[in-house]
């Protein structure tokens, strides 16, 4: 017979086994969170967590087994900081938006959020944000299965839009002067008349659209079809 899979918040705080706890889960969670803030996942080992709390990395397998277990802990404590207490006015698409662009600004914080392996198992604060979101989703006349589609795209925009700001904020100069010149010196009317015209009616090189600005916009726009059309 198969056991079924178990996350870390299925298993106890610590193994029954050894000697009192010296730390607990939230302590191991932080300190990890600051080695990834600084020098990314990379810089997250269980090696490297226990010398940031001055113990052995054996003694943290009292607390979980995996690494993996470590990385879930660190995003739901990302989730967290999503600030939840917000009132929702009612309006699916302004609350749904405004839930992202919090989000966006965790992501922002925390850009190793980016580079996790895998999607991480849903711990609490995660069910929590799971759920705002469904309430926010309440009066849109849509069906279980939509609702939880629609909380999946705004996620997805949300990665999207974070890994792109943090892209353009890292990058030497912004490409998007670069990139809007070679278009308009290369498309021709020839070959690219819809092209021709959507950068005619853009806001041109010398004026890059700002991303958060953007980001809101398609937000919106996404939202609009997805619950005016279920």
């Amino acid at each position: 017979m198969t056991e079924e899979p178990t996350t870390v918040w299925n298993r106890p705080e610590r193994g029954a086994r050894g000697p009192a706890p010296e730390r607990s889960r939230a302590q191991i969670t932080a300190a990890a969170i600051g080695l990834a803030d600084g020098g990314g996942l990379a810089a997250v080992s269980m090696r490297q967590v226990a010398g940031q709390l001055g113990t052995g990395p054996a003694s943290l397998y009292r607390y979980m087994s995996t690494r993996a277990d470590l990385l879930d802990l660190m995003a739901d404590a990302a989730a967290a900081e999503i600030d939840l207490g917000v009132p929702l006015s009612g309006d699916p698409v302004e609350d749904l938006a405004a839930l992202a662009g919090r989000a966006k600004q965790v992501h922002l914080r925390h850009p190793w959020l980016l580079d996790l392996p895998a999607e991480p198992a849903l711990g609490p604060r995660g069910m929590d944000y799971l759920e705002y979101a469904l309430r926010a989703l309440a009066p849109a006349p849509l069906s279980s299965p939509a609702r939880l589609e629609t909380v999946g795209v705004l996620n997805g925009l949300v990665t999207l839009f974070a890994r792109t700001e943090l892209q353009r904020r890292n990058a030497p100069a912004d490409p998007r002067r670069a990139h809007a010149s070679h278009l308009a010196s290369a498309a021709t009317a020839e070959r690219h008349p819809l092209l021709l015209a959507a950068l005619a009616d853009g806001p041109g090189a010398e004026a890059p659209q700002d991303t958060h600005t953007l980001f809101e916009r398609v937000v919106r726009r996404v939202l609009t079809g997805l619950v005016d059309n279920p």
